[in-house]
């Protein structure tokens, strides 16, 4: 099996034989990435810095060059090993190509260029394209992620505003769970230290030790004390009472401690052992109870819970006149969370007249897995090609495919009347230009720090971005008002 970190075989196998099917004379050739447009009207871009850092960083070898010349002769495929030699020998073993991209955690409307990429030296023109499989992948799957985790924070704010007093609280209010839902540990680690610029939970330990790796981040993620089946069930269910008190016993130091209910009977267990034999227990203190079912339907669940709890520990009504349990007692909902799901759980405790920090929430597969690159339809294009010194326009134009036509010309990325615009390189000042030089020849140039990604991402934004996706949640709370 060919290694992992050998970059020259990190492609398709038919790039191999496209660096003779440029026209003569082609020197540079310019390539851009951007969402074509998707499921929502924007993304959060983030992740290349981690390509690079783990791929672009590292120089190809002899070895390597060797084992890609054999792949390529067993299953047929033209191998230029001259060409491979020449990076080695004429640049360290680092591609010739400049990047340039939109700063990390900036959260921009799709059909805008994320990443610009060009080579540096005029004969290795081949390698701005040859690497796309590497650099597209690296690209949407983490900004992707990043989007939904972010659009899922816009329904929990909206939700936070419309119903509760706490507002601040909304970095706190949605856990990832996703890492065993994804294809592999790496998309794990992508994926969760996407999750990250949005919010401060997480259990996807790849994820959090990448944001740490790639991003510095300090303190990147909280997690507490939480159970699964296989420790409860093992107690029997004469003893899933005592399963629970073992736990908030052994845990509760921590602050935190939560209890699966939906091992037998989930009613029951919130009713007649939290809500009864436990209670006394569990108003002592310190710290807080969460109440996590994992099963059923997650709106009737998620609110039927939250009823269930106050009939035993009561409740408070808050400013905006919805009820509010006891602090020390939360529902933690982690089952079949996804964005849609989310927003109609809201939609219903407030129907219901519950305030949004009633619950707080765990998504695994529906942040982590439900997606693929046509969720935003990301691609990388060819645009401009410069041959016997000048500069040719290069686009596409499907006839049965218009959302696939692409930009033309070497891009820049302006900020214009509180919105961003893709527009011609050349028509802007390079002072205007957002996108930034990020890599050259080896050598990273830009080093984001989680924090600034944080910040970027919480900057305000229209309401155009998420009107839409709100739209019935914004309708229910005045129907409900009415």
């Amino acid at each position: 099996m060919a290694s992992s970190e050998n970059l020259i075989l990190n492609t398709d196998n038919y790039k191999h034989c496209h660096y003779a099917l440029y026209p003569e004379g082609t020197e540079f050739v310019s390539s851009y990435v951007e969402s074509r447009g998707g499921l929502y009207p924007v993304t959060m871009f983030v992740g290349l810095q981690a390509f690079l850092r783990e791929y672009l960083m590292n120089p190809i070898t002899l070895e390597q060059i060797d084992e890609a010349e054999f792949h390529c002769r067993e299953i047929g495929m033209p191998f230029r090993k001259e060409n491979w030699l020449g990076v080695l020998n004429d640049h360290g073993g680092f591609l010739p190509v400049e990047i340039e991209a939109v700063a990390e955690g900036t959260v921009i409307p799709a059909r805008n260029v994320l990443v610009q990429v060009i080579n540096t030296d005029p004969r290795y023109y081949w390698v701005t394209s040859f690497f796309e499989t590497a650099l597209l992948r690296a690209v949407w799957y983490p900004t992707t992620i990043g989007t939904i985790s972010w659009m899922a924070k816009a329904v929990i704010k909206h939700a936070l505003e419309q119903t509760s007093d706490n507002p601040g609280i909304v970095r706190h209010m949605l856990h990832d769970y996703g890492a065993r839902g994804v294809s592999s540990r790496e998309s794990a680690a992508l994926g969760g230290l996407a999750h990250l610029v949005n919010f401060n939970q997480s259990d996807t330990v790849p994820g959090v030790t990448a944001s740490k790796r790639y991003y510095n981040h300090v303190a990147p993620a909280l997690s507490g004390p939480n159970s699964e089946h296989a420790s409860f069930t093992a107690w029997g269910i004469e003893g899933e009472a005592a399963a629970m008190r073992n736990m908030i016993e052994r845990y509760r130091g921590y602050g935190l401690v939560i209890l699966l209910t939906d091992s037998y009977d989930h009613e029951n267990a919130v009713r007649n052992i939290i809500g009864g034999e436990l209670k006394e227990l569990i108003q002592s203190g310190p710290g807080l109870i969460g109440v996590r079912p994992d099963s059923g339907d997650p709106v009737a669940v998620t609110a039927d819970t939250t009823e269930w709890l106050m009939e035993s520990f009561g409740y408070a009504v808050n400013k905006k006149g919805y009820k509010i349990l006891p602090d020390y007692i939360r529902v933690v909902q982690g089952d079949g969370i996804t964005l849609e799901s989310l927003r109609d759980i809201y939609i219903e405790l407030a129907r219901r007249g519950l305030a949004a920090d009633n619950a707080v929430f765990g998504m695994g597969g529906g942040l982590l897995q439900h997606c693929n690159r046509d969720t935003m339809n990301f691609a990388q294009k060819t645009s401009a090609v410069r041959i016997n010194g000048r500069w040719v326009d290069v686009f596409k134009k499907p006839s049965g495919a218009a959302f696939k036509a692409s930009k033309r010309g070497r891009l820049g990325l302006q900020f214009v009347d509180g919105d961003f615009r893709t527009v011609a390189r050349d028509a802007i000042p390079p002072a205007e230009n957002l996108l930034q030089p990020v890599f050259r020849d080896g050598k990273l140039l830009k080093l984001w720090n989680f924090s600034e990604l944080i910040e970027r991402s919480e900057r305000p934004v229209p309401e155009s971005y998420t009107a839409s996706f709100l739209a019935p949640m914004a309708a229910a709370h005045a129907a409900a008002a009415e």
